[in-house]
Parts: structure tokens; C-alpha cells; sequence
């Protein structure tokens, strides 16, 4: 679901935008900020972050502290500039039509109950600055500023905001959080255990990366009950830059070095991230309806394309998406206010297509309203068309509008 957040393999944390608050500023060379300690904490690891994950650091950070209520406050403030009440119940209407999420989720209620759970601090792109939240333990500042300078240090060589821009669409944010999050994690995670050990390590060398990050990361659900019982969709979508965020970013650094994720190397849809290869990019699709109100139209993405084929035959089962090649969705409204969904998959061939929709065609039994699946063709490309609810007098057709060699 379209959720801009973070996490790292100790403590949850978030990305946001806002407006910089107006402090008392203490200048340092590299660090601007209020609190002594954390110009000290800061301007201490800077250079050597910047080293690590091979950016130059173009100028000084600014860091404050923030009060739990202060950032409740915030909260509330970007919740209603980034999803609106109208919008929220419109992703949830659609994803519910999926069978992702329940028909009567309070989608906003679970974010906020989700960041707050999460958050022990965060980088504002618009501001350029990082904050912190006061009661995090002295033991563990130093890590958590690990992670977030890196974000400050990413935000000084390309827009942050400008590739998490909410217009890319759902599949796409995730793919940009990934390199973000996925960068900033491995970082973190070569100095502090240099730190530990005393001895240098290069995680874009090391073998079985992976699987360890992941099993390291997987174990963090258990320590945030709001996450454990949300939505799978939600879960998935919050822990993805992180399972598969650091396993791109290294797999990339030990192809051609530790080199930025940004620029051609940023990947732009869960696909490119899950084959940790950017040798293909997603087809995309315009949707034209007649007969109904468009009100959501957007790209699944592999990723939640994934989750649902989980969510309704059993975890494991996602890998029926590794044939995916492109896709998007329109909810639609009729005459009687009557919401229903119609959803366009693209396949690499026949079989995979196939594959899919034999696999899924006795789940729709599952969904909240009658679900249709046909096997179509869309401009040669193998397809799939879902169709759920009261969409029956609605035309809706798929073109591909571009394709990439």
C-alpha cells in the first residue's frame, strides 16, 4: 500500500517531508543543531559515513531532537497531506476488492498506530533534517544515527523527495525506498560491525549476505505488535526496502563497487529490486473506462501482485509472479455509488500467464464480491484481466503505451 517509511535492523524508522522547525542553532563544520551531544555524536561519524557508503558529503546536517507528542502532532499533520481520508478509503476499497485488506480497515488508524510504534527518528528530505526522538537510550543513538546521517548524505546528491513522489505510483515509491532504505541498512551495518570487531568488512563482498539480513530483519516483527497484526500487504509493503533493499544494494556493490543506487542504477519497480537486475524494466499500461467513474487507478507491482497470490493459496506461492511484466488497476464507481475493481496483468508468455490465472481462478470464491479472470491478449503481450464487484456494463481496455528494449 502507498506507505512512505522505514526500518532498520535494530529500531523502526521513518522518511518523511515537512517543514524544519525554528531552534536555537549551535554551529558545527558538518553538524547544525541545538543538543551538544548530538553535534558531537554526528560530527564524529559523517566523514566516515560518507566514505562507507561512497557519497561525498557536500555540506553540513542539521539534527534536532522531537518530544513523543510533537511527533504525534506531526504526524496527523502529514497523514492529512499525504492521505486524505477520501484517498485512504479509496486504497482501501481497492485492495479489499483484492481481498488484501478488510472491507471496514481504518487505514490512517493503523498508520498512525504503526509510526508510532515504529519511529525512533526520521529524515525530512524537504528540510533537510534529521531528527530523533528524546527518549531513545544513549546506547543506542549512535546506531540509529548511523542509518538516518546516510539518508542526509544520500539527500545531498540526488532529490529524495522527488523519487518518492507519491505521482510515481505505489510500485515505484517502493522500488525508490528500496535503494534508500536498502543503502543506508548496509551502511549501517559494515560500521557497526567494524565498530564491534575492530576489523574492516565489505558486505557487497561477502557470500550468503542475504540470507543472513534476512533472518536478522525477520526477527524484528516479533518486537512490534501493530505490525505483527496488520495486514499481510501492510507488513510486507512496511519490510520490503529492508528484505530486499540491502540484498539489491549489495548485490549491485559486488558487480561493479560501492558505487550510489540512484540515477540509472535506481530501480523503478519491485521487479527490478526482487531479480536484483535492471536488465528489464516494467511495460506499462493505460487503462481506458466506459460506463463508470474512475476514482484510483494504479500499478500492484510484483511485490503485491506477490502478496495476494500468498494471501489467498499460501505463503510460498508468490512465485507464480516471477512471469509478471507489467499491470495496473482502475476502481471504478457506477451510477448507484457501487464500487468495483477491473485489473490488467501483463506476462512474458503464455505459460506463465497460465500458470497464474489456473492457480488463482478457484481463489475468487474468496473474494468479497463475484471476481471474473480471463484470459486475454493486450498488444501481443499474454494477459489477464480480473474484474470484482459491480462492474457489469463497464468497458475497460488495456493498450500498452510504451515498451523498453
Amino acid at each position: 500500500m502507498e506507505i512512505r517509511r522505514g526500518l532498520d535492523a535494530f529500531t523502526f524508522l521513518i522518511v518523511l517531508t515537512a517543514c524544519g522547525p525554528n531552534a536555537r542553532e549551535v554551529a558545527d563544520d558538518l553538524v547544525i543543531s541545538s543538543d551538544p551531544r548530538l553535534v558531537e555524536l554526528a560530527s564524529a561519524l559523517l566523514p566516515d559515513l560518507a566514505e562507507y557508503s561512497g557519497l561525498e558529503l557536500r555540506g553540513p546536517v542539521r539534527l534536532e531532537r522531537k518530544s513523543r507528542d510533537q511527533l504525534v502532532d506531526y504526524l496527523k499533520i502529514k497523514l492529512d497531506e499525504e492521505l486524505p481520508e477520501d484517498e485512504a478509503k479509496s486504497r482501501v476499497d481497492a485492495y479489499s476488492l483484492l481481498g488484501l485488506v478488510p472491507v471496514d480497515l481504518d487505514l490512517r488508524a493503523v498508520l498512525m498506530s504503526l509510526y508510532t510504534e515504529q519511529i525512533a527518528g526520521f529524515y525530512e528530505p524537504d528540510s533537510t533534517a534529521l531528527f530523533v526522538m528524546d527518549d531513545q537510550p544513549e546506547e543506542l543513538l549512535e546506531g540509529l544515527l548511523v542509518h538516518e546521517l546516510v539518508h542526509a548524505i544520500q539527500d545531498q546528491h540526488i532529490d529524495l523527495d522527488s523519487i518518492t513522489d507519491r505521482k510515481l505510483g505505489n510500485d515505484q515509491i517502493i522500488a525508490a525506498q528500496s535503494v534508500i532504505e536498502g543503502q543506508a541498512t548496509l551502511v549501517m551495518l559494515e560500521f557497526m560491525t567494524e565498530r564491534a570487531t575492530g576489523v574492516a568488512v565489505d558486505l557487497g563482498q561477502t557470500s550468503e549476505f542475504s540470507s543472513q539480513i534476512r533472518q536478522l530483519l525477520e526477527e524484528t516483527r516479533s518486537q512490534f505488535p501493530v505490525l505483527a497484526n496488520s495486514p499481510r500487504v501492510i507488513r510486507e509493503s512496511l519490510l520490503f526496502p529492508y528484505l530486499e533493499g540491502v540484498s539489491f544494494v549489495q548485490s549491485l556493490w559486488s558487480q561493479v563497487g560501492r558505487v550510489a543506487p540512484f540515477g540509472e542504477r535506481l530501480p523503478i519497480s519491485t521487479e527490478q529490486v526482487l531479480s536484483r537486475s535492471m536488465a528489464e524494466e516494467p511495460i506499462e499500461i493505460e487503462l481506458e473506462v466506459h460506463g463508470a467513474r474512475v476514482v484510483q487507478e494504479d500499478v500492484l507491482g510484483q511485490l503485491v501482485v506477490g502478496v495476494m497470490v500468498d494471501e489467498h493459496l499460501g505463503t510460498g506461492t508468490g512465485l507464480l509472479t516471477e512471469g509478471w511484466e507489467g499491470d495496473r488497476y482502475v476502481l471504478i464507481e457506477n451510477a448507484d455509488n457501487e464500487r468495483g475493481l477491473v485489473w490488467f496483468a501483463l506476462w512474458k508468455d503464455a505459460a506463465s500467464r497460465n500458470q497464474f490465472a489456473n492457480a488463482m481462478e478457484p481463489a475468487l470464491v474468496n473474494l468479497p464480491k463475484l471476481g471474473e479472470l480471463e484470459r486475454l491478449d493486450v498488444a501481443g503481450w499474454p494477459a489477464t484481466e480480473l474484474r470484482v464487484g459491480p462492474v457489469g456494463g463497464v468497458r475497460a481496455t488495456a493498450r500498452v503505451t510504451r515498451t523498453h528494449d
